[in-house]
């Protein structure tokens, strides 16, 4: 097979016409209605029937969505928030954020927080369980809610990377107290810069959260509480709301390529492909597969024109923000075999049956 570029980023080609996003946010600059806009609301709106929750609310960032869902639940200083040790930095520094520490647990095969280790993370400063759904992956929800239930904690779930992601045919971010995603430009749903959403199915939850994103204000006049700088952009919604329409044909797209790649892979001793449940719903924001010589691979790939990605080459508790956490090499032996292991395959939506071909071929042509 000749040689051929297979990009990570799907970018240029998603957005290489902007013009069919330029008439929503043209509406947006002729009404001058830049903060918390119509587009915003409509866009909640969308979303939260999406996930089948009651409510959802914008936010700047996916971080500010799992920060401000902390602050509603009522985490502050001295708390303890337990999560998962593979994940991408935001979430513990959400944590952080909101004045607590994060407590770090270790992951299963699925590269998601395993439940047996999170009962015995729970102590007396515990307030809350912080789920990743990492790499579009449902966290084993009906376990973690039962040790939160038996304890009294309220869960936030990480849904930054999994929005459509599901168990028993529900989706991630509705098992909880609130649930945060992220529309990065990277992510399944993007905009054209940073945005978050924050969904609940409570009421009072969500009325908290509206307050808290927009310096507390129940009108222009009546501060309620100290709350935060943290709106959605209208111009951003108006992106997201043209983006969004497209959401189902993005994650079949995604699950297509994945199933593709893991018919073609399993046979390989060299690479383990994760199990994948019958009751779990892949979105594959991230398509991750276990390699022997991983950067080997890695070289490999990239030398021949695939961008492959390494998410994350050293896990959370070792990272040098997290020394003061007080954990050390071999604290979490799952997800740090993992990181040595671990490598990302292209899988977005924008690639062509030939280019997922191409990946795959290369793959195979260095175990030979």
């Amino acid at each position: 097979m000749s040689a051929m570029k297979v990009p990570y980023s799907y970018l240029p080609d998603q957005f290489g016409d902007p013009e069919p996003f330029m008439a929503g946010i043209a509406e947006v600059v002729r009404r001058g209605d830049f903060t918390l806009g119509a587009e915003v609301a409509r866009l909640e709106e969308k979303f939260a029937a999406h996930i089948g929750t009651a409510h959802a609310v914008g936010v700047n960032s996916g971080t500010d969505a799992l920060f401000l869902a902390l602050k509603a639940a009522g985490v502050g200083p001295g708390d303890e928030v337990i999560t998962a040790a593979n994940t991408f930095i935001a979430t513990a520094g959400a944590i952080v954020q909101a004045g607590a520490r994060p407590v770090f647990v270790d992951v299963t095969d699925e590269y998601v927080m395993d439940p047996d280790r999170v009962e015995k993370a729970v102590n007396a400063r515990t307030k809350a369980i912080m789920p990743v759904h990492w790499a579009g992956v449902c966290a084993d929800m009906d376990a973690i809610l039962s040790i939160a239930k038996h304890h009294a904690l309220p869960v936030v779930e990480d849904s930054c990377q999994a929005i459509g992601a599901s168990l028993g045919g529900r989706r991630a971010g509705s098992f909880g107290l609130a649930g945060g995603f992220s529309l990065h430009p990277l992510k399944n749903l993007n905009v054209w810069g940073d945005g978050g959403m924050i969904v609940t199915d409570s009421a009072m939850v969500a009325d908290r959260l509206r307050l808290l994103r927009n310096h507390g204000l129940a009108d222009r006049d009546t501060v309620v509480t100290f709350g935060y700088n943290s709106r959605l952009d209208s111009v951003q919604a108006a992106v997201g709301l043209q983006l969004i329409e497209s959401l189902d044909w993005i994650t079949e797209t995604r699950q297509k390529w994945a199933s593709m790649l893991d018919a073609a892979l399993a046979d390989l001793p060299q690479i383990r492909v994760p199990r994948r449940r019958p009751d779990k719903e892949y979105v594959h924001h991230l398509y991750i597969v276990e390699a022997q010589n991983r950067d080997e691979l890695l070289k490999h790939l990239v030398d021949a024109g695939v961008e492959a990605k390494i998410h994350y080459p050293v896990p959370l508790h070792l990272q040098p923000a997290c020394e003061r956490l007080g954990y050390k090499k071999g604290d979490f032996p799952v997800a740090e075999a993992q990181a040595k292991k671990i490598i990302t395959l292209p899988v977005h939506q924008h690639l062509s049956q030939e280019q997922v071909e191409y990946v795959i071929e290369k793959v195979r042509s260095f175990y030979k």
